[in-house]
């Protein structure tokens, strides 16, 4: 009964991807603890961590895409949701350093015994218990997107001017979190953590625990949102992304389809830099940088919008590539990333997976021709 509904409501290839990110979540840290290290298949560490980081920009693409791809909203400051996801998960490994920091206090973070601060700010209460960290993961974006929606799409701002909007929230977070006084480390941000959950970061296995919980996270989000685009009111999105007026004139209330849309978005957003963080260990005010808002939307743009896996494909390809190109030759990166964003605005509209799809379609219609052609001769 629910297999047959999951099949109703979901595309086959959306679980097919689903099935195969759920079998990362198993075989690579299983490679990566169980093979010996001389062994080929061997995954180093340092790999598993690398691609646990890809996997949670693959979720923020994803998010992305569930706003842009589907309600027509291109934001450019869903980094903003990301970072506080992260900072959420940062302030509850941080109160877990109790008096193991440098300047062993039981209850202050270093950086506030530095900044001689006397007590823990009414903000920090909560956080050293992980189920209240998790629920912030979820409300903080989440409210943060409410409320600017709820602004925004009430007051009817939709184009470049929503987007410019965006951009400036992110921007005043990335100022307002710079400040020594807001209580969130300033510009050095939020570091040296211990563990997590009582285990050690810097052990193996609480890395490839973490590898494989992104891995989950990403299967989940994927099948919620692909739940959620074909569903009945999936289809409402898609009619307000290709003709709001129309859709607003026959009665539907716009405003609500974009606000839940966006709030969904903010909330996978924030699971995303919850678990980005004890994966690179830091979370500053870099992340709310408005270049990273734009760098998300290239690799949605590059995997193709409106697809759902594209945007996971596009942020896995073009971080691999920084990763790359930034050691090999780091000069030349961003006007390759520049370079890379034209070309597929110009030639690559729908991404790579709208290219597979075009190339797949031409070539399924050039097999019944071909048929067509050989069965006269075949009869004669």
């Amino acid at each position: 009964m629910i297999s047959r509904f999951l099949l109703e409501k979901l595309e086959g290839h959306i679980l097919w991807f689903a099935a195969a990110i759920m079998m990362l979540a198993v075989l690579v840290p299983l490679f990566n603890l169980v093979v010996p290290a001389e062994h080929p298949l061997h995954i180093p560490g340092y790999i598993v961590g690398l691609m646990g980081k890809y996997l949670c920009y693959a979720m923020l693409a994803l998010a992305l895409d569930l706003v842009w791809g589907y309600c027509g909203i291109l934001s450019l400051g869903h980094g903003a949701f990301f970072a506080l996801g992260g900072y959420a998960m940062g302030m509850y490994l941080m109160r877990q350093i109790g008096d193991r920091g440098v300047y062993a206090h039981p209850e202050l973070p270093d950086f506030m015994v530095f900044l001689n601060w006397q007590e823990l700010p009414w903000f920090w209460y909560g956080f050293d218990q992980f189920w209240f960290t998790a629920l912030m993961i979820l409300a903080v974006p989440g409210l943060l997107a409410f409320v600017f929606g709820y602004l925004a799409f009430r007051s009817r701002v939709t184009g470049v001017y929503l987007s410019i909007i965006t951009q400036a929230m992110t921007y005043a977070l990335l100022l307002a979190f710079f400040r020594n006084d807001m209580g969130f480390g300033g510009n050095n941000g939020l570091t040296d953590f211990k563990d997590i959950l009582g285990f050690p970061l810097q052990a193996a296995e609480t890395r490839a625990a973490l590898f494989a919980a992104t891995a989950v996270f990403l299967a989940i989000s994927l099948v919620a949102c692909s739940f959620v685009v074909r569903s009945k009111l999936g289809k409402v999105m898609l009619a307000v992304r290709d003709a709001e007026s129309r859709t607003r004139f026959i009665g539907y209330r716009v405003e609500h389809v974009k606000l839940f849309a966006f709030i969904l978005s903010a909330m996978i957003a924030g699971i995303a830099g919850a678990l980005y963080v004890p994966q690179v260990g830091i979370i500053n005010p870099g992340e709310f940088a408005p270049a990273n808002s734009i760098e998300v939307v290239i690799w949605t743009a590059v995997g193709g919008r409106g697809t759902l896996i594209g945007p996971i494909i596009g942020a896995v390809l073009v971080n691999g590539g920084k990763s790359y190109f930034t050691a090999a030759f780091p000069d030349l990166w961003l006007f390759a990333l520049g370079g890379l964003f034209i070309i597929v605005t110009l030639f690559l509209p729908k991404g790579i997976v709208g290219l597979m799809e075009q190339l797949r379609h031409s070539l399924a219609r050039r097999i019944p021709q071909k048929q067509s052609i050989a069965t006269p001769e075949a009869a004669e």
